[in-house]
Parts: structure tokens; sequence; C-alpha cells
């Protein structure tokens, strides 16, 4: 495939124009799919609400997780395929159609016709479709970013494509609770405007650089990763929720079954792939340990950080903000609002970590970046659990420092080191890793808080609401309920007792001081206190135990290489990377 003359320059190379142009569009398109990845959470109140739908109500929980969890699914389980199908028929033709899917889908979820699970429905299946478009991009935009800047300078273009994609997630948390308190359909429509701009101007400016590789699509191995992902990935999603008598899903014959089913499967994938002249999921480039060292550290650094903001937004929402005066209904926006030093520390080491890479090598930076996360959480497992602001606000600041530094020089440090031909496929294999361990440990974390708080909650609960004149029977029940409902309640801004009590209609029967006591703001936040903690105590060590792992994987990354394509000198294969000094 010929390149556009426009693209170059006199001597030949990219054009500094060319460059920014693919930088600015990709960023764009990184922020707009990662804010729709978390912009739901703080609005999913609003929009439960107007489609006439009691997420907490028994049944619905499962609506409310596919509302989340859906949607990294599908992109945990496409980028893959998408980045191969870049290679094979152009990556801008593949990062412009997402555009197209992404935008189209954001109007058919902000036309939701139903109600109640009928409407659910709707926007879990859009969202999916949105998910799809969203994968298209992802998958895309790290190669498009490599084609066009020159090797000194992909670290720093990276850098900034990265971290602003991971600042979306912490800016849909603010933009959800300021759309949802004017319109719920209003978090769908902000999307279209942005859509048709960026769909226009790529079509206008970004031109295929690379060569494509056409080959044969691999099919059996597509078939092999979407039901060996898809099994895996959907069990975590049903492991959170409660099956018979228990807390969690886990002895659920059908989450045993998605696990070990799906595991054995992606196991026959990995074998499959080996056999096939073009697979879809390329062994080979696990040769050059930079690749390797990188993805694996990506995946231990992506289950550290995954589920942070949802632990946050929990800390915060249910606990320190009404015990600080906020009324539940405003703490998931304010939760929002509180975690931005969160974001300064992406925003701000993200693109210096990105530059400095560029000249001092990757491995140094990506690996001090995971321990500084260490670090933090290990600070924030210290914390009180009404703790004093500028402590934590310092903590996650650095939470946020440690992940910029890790993000930019390690993408970099991947994406570098495969041949030209192999970057759609690189791309959307580093972000199946990235993608895969973000649901990993949203599953993983929730999993660990639930089983912490099903051993001291409903005792806790039961004596608690038992002291305020509740009947005994009651609070048995009430104590009974999954401790997700309760984390649920805290996460979107209900009053959780008030959520669990009502269907007893309970607080009607109750002298006036006691129900306005167990509906204040103080007695939740008082009552979930200790057993919160202890399981924050598991949750952040678990985090800090998978930082110092992905520190010492990326240890194992070797110095800074770029890989040379064949010229004049013999060509380097895959397993043989060209080694330029740190």
């Amino acid at each position: 495939m010929t390149v556009g003359a426009t693209l170059r320059d006199r001597d030949g190379q990219i054009s500094d124009r060319y460059k920014w142009i693919a930088l600015s569009n990709t960023s764009l398109s990184m922020v707009m799919a990662t804010i729709d990845g978390s912009i739901v959470i703080i609005a999913m109140p609003a929009i439960f609400r107007g489609i006439h739908l009691s997420p907490l109500a028994p049944g619905n929980i499962t609506y409310l997780l596919w509302m989340i969890m859906g949607y990294l699914l599908v992109q945990a389980v496409l980028v893959v395929t998408l980045g191969r199908l870049g290679d094979m028929f152009g990556r801008v033709k593949i990062y412009n159609l997402g555009f197209v899917v992404f935008t189209l889908a954001s109007v058919a979820l902000s036309l939701d016709p139903f109600s109640g699970g009928h409407g659910a429905l709707w926007l879990i299946l859009w969202r999916v479709a949105q998910a799809f478009g969203g994968a298209m991009l992802i998958s895309n935009s790290a190669a498009i970013l490599t084609d066009a800047f020159p090797a000194n300078q992909r670290g720093m273009a990276l850098g900034i494509n990265q971290v602003v994609g991971i600042s979306g997630q912490f800016i849909g948390l603010l933009l959800g609770g300021l759309l949802a308190a004017w319109d719920w359909r209003s978090v769908f429509w902000i999307n279209v405007p942005v859509g048709v701009f960026g769909t226009v101007w790529a079509y206008r400016t970004l031109r295929e650089i690379a060569t494509t590789n056409r080959a044969r699509i691999d099919w059996a191995g597509n078939l092999l990763f979407a039901i060996g992902a898809t099994s895996l990935l959907a069990a975590i999603t049903y492991g959170i929720q409660p099956y018979g008598g228990h807390a969690t899903g886990w002895t659920s014959p059908l989450v045993l079954t998605g696990l070990f089913g799906g595991a054995a499967v992606l196991i026959a994938f990995g074998i499959v792939e080996t056999k096939i002249a073009e697979p879809m999921f390329r062994m080979g480039l696990f040769r050059i340990r930079a690749f390797a060292a990188g993805n694996a550290a990506s995946l231990m650094g992506s289950i550290a950080r995954g589920g942070l903001q949802f632990m946050l937004v929990i800390w915060l929402a249910g606990i320190w903000l009404p015990l600080h005066g906020y009324d539940f209904t405003v703490t998931p926006l304010w939760a929002g609002i509180y975690m931005l030093p969160l974001t300064a520390g992406f925003l701000i080491a993200g693109p210096v970590s990105g530059y400095l890479s560029d000249r001092y090598g990757s491995r140094i930076f990506a690996t001090v970046g995971l321990l500084i996360g260490a670090g933090a959480f290990t600070g924030l497992m210290l914390l009180p659990i009404d703790f004093p602001y500028p402590a934590f606000a310092a903590l996650i600041f650095c939470n946020g420092i440690g992940s910029g530094l890790f993000a930019s020089p390690n993408t970099s440090s991947i994406m570098s080191s495969v041949p030209a031909r192999h970057r759609g496929a690189a791309s959307g294999m580093r972000s199946v890793f990235q993608n895969s361990g973000m649901s990993l440990s949203i599953g993983i974390f929730f999993s660990l808080m639930i089983a912490g708080l099903a051993a001291t909650l409903p005792r806790t609960l039961s004596s608690g609401l038992r002291a305020q004149g509740v009947p005994a029977a009651v609070a048995a029940h009430v104590a009974g309920l999954p401790p997700v409902s309760t984390l649920f309640s805290a996460l979107l801004g209900y009053n959780p007792v008030k959520s669990m009590l009502a269907p007893s209609g309970a607080l009607s029967k109750l002298p006036p001081h006691n129900a306005a006591i167990l509906t204040g703001r103080q007695f939740f936040p008082h009552l979930i206190a200790g057993p919160f903690h202890q399981g924050l105590i598991i949750v952040f060590s678990a985090a800090a135990a998978m930082s110092v792992l992905g520190a010492l994987i990326s240890l194992l990354r070797g110095k800074q290489y770029f890989y040379t394509e064949p010229g004049p000198v013999p060509a380097i294969s895959v397993a043989e990377p060209s080694p330029i000094g740190d």
C-alpha cells in the first residue's frame, strides 16, 4: 500500500503535522471510550429510575452488574480480533469504523423506548454494541501512534494517549453525576456530538501508513478465544452475586463450569494458535522478552488497580462523606470530586514518564511506578476508616503517579518491540491483558470485600437494628440479605438502611426519633465501618502484593530496544529483537 505524499516531509519521514493529528484524534477516541466505561456507575440510580426499575430489588442485581461489567467483558474479548483485523485490512479503516459504531450505539442508548426489565435489556445490548465500537478504537489506536511516531518519541505519544484514556475513567465519574442530575439520557447523548466530530475528523485526516498484511481469518482461534474468554469473564461476573445461602456465587455449578471450562478452552486456544500459519493471537511474540514481561506486568498492574475506583467510591460515598455531613443522594458525585487527586497523578506522571523513557529506557520508570503503587496501597490500608482528607488525597495522588509512571513506558516498550506488520495484533493483545485484568480485579476485589463483610456484617447489622426498635424477625431478615446489595446501595447513592427496610414497612411503625436515627447520616457509616475496614485491609493487601509482583516481572524486561525491520542487514526474527541500550 503506497503512503500518501502528504504524510511525509522532504526527508521521507512522517510529517510532524500528521503525527500530532494522529495523537489528538486517538486521544479523543480513548477518552470517549473510557469515559463510557465509568459514566454509568454514578448515573445508574437515575438510569434505573428513568426506566422504572429498582436495581437493588431481588433479581435485578444481574441487570446492574451487566450494565457495568458487560462493557468491560466485550472489550476484553474483542480487542485481539479487531487488532488482528487492523493488521489485515488497515488499522485506520477498523479504527474509523469504531467511531461510527460507537456513535450509533450511543444514539440507540439515549432512545431506549422500553421500561422495566425490557428497558434494562435494551441498554445492556446496546452497551455491548458500544463496547464493540470502543474495542475497535482501543485495539488500533496504539498501533496507529506507533506507526506515526519515530522510536525516540513513542513513549511520549503513547504516554499522553494512555493517560488521557485512563483519566477518562475518573472524568466519567464526574460527568455521570452532573449529567444524571439533569436527564439520565444525557449520559449517552454526550457521546453523540463527540463521536460525530471524531468520525468526520478521522475519515478526513487519518491515513494508512503500515502495509496491510492480507491473510485468511483465523476462524478457529477467534471462536475458541471468544468462547473461552466470555465463559471465564461471565463466570467472574456471576461469581460476585449471591448463590443459594452463600454471599457469593463461587460455589455455583454454573460459575465453576464457566471458570474451569473457560480456562480449558483458552488452553486449547493457545495450542491451536501455535499450529496455524496466520493466527489471531501470535504466540511467537511472547518470545520477545519486552513484549512478554510488559504484558505480564500490565496484567498484574491492572488487577491491582482495576477495582480501586469502586472501593474508593464505596468508602467515600457509603462511609466518609455521610460522616462529614453529605446526604447519600449526592455522595457518588462528591466521591468523584474527592478522587480528583488520583486523576491529577495520572495526568502529571504519564506524559513526563513517557518523555523520559524515550531517553533513558522503560524498565526503571515502569518498575518504580508499580512500587510506588504498592506503597500507596499499603498507606491506604493503614488509614483509619474516618481518615483526615489530606492524608487520603496524598496517598491516592501517589497511586495516580505510580500508575502514570508505569502505563506510558510499559506501553511504549511493548509496542516498540514487535514488527510493524504485527502492531495491530500486539496492540489488541496488550489491551486484552489490561482489560481482562480490570475485570478480574473487580471480581477479586468485590469477592474479597463481600467475604469479609459476610463474616461480621450480619451480626453487627442485626444488633444495631434491634437496638433502635426494629422487630427481631425483620432485623434478622435484613441482616441476612446479600452483602453485595449493601455495597451497591452505597456505590449508587441510596440510603442503605432505608433501602433494606423499605420492603418490610418497619420504618413507618417505629417512633420518629428511631426512624430518623436509622436513616440518618451517622447510623450506617458507624455500623459498617468495622467490617468494611477489615475488608479494605484484605483488598489493599492483595493489591499491594500484585503491584510488587508486577514490579518484579517488569525488571525482567531487559534493556530498552526496538524491533528493527529487515533492510540491508539480515532480517531479525521475532525471537531476536534488536537491543538498544538504556
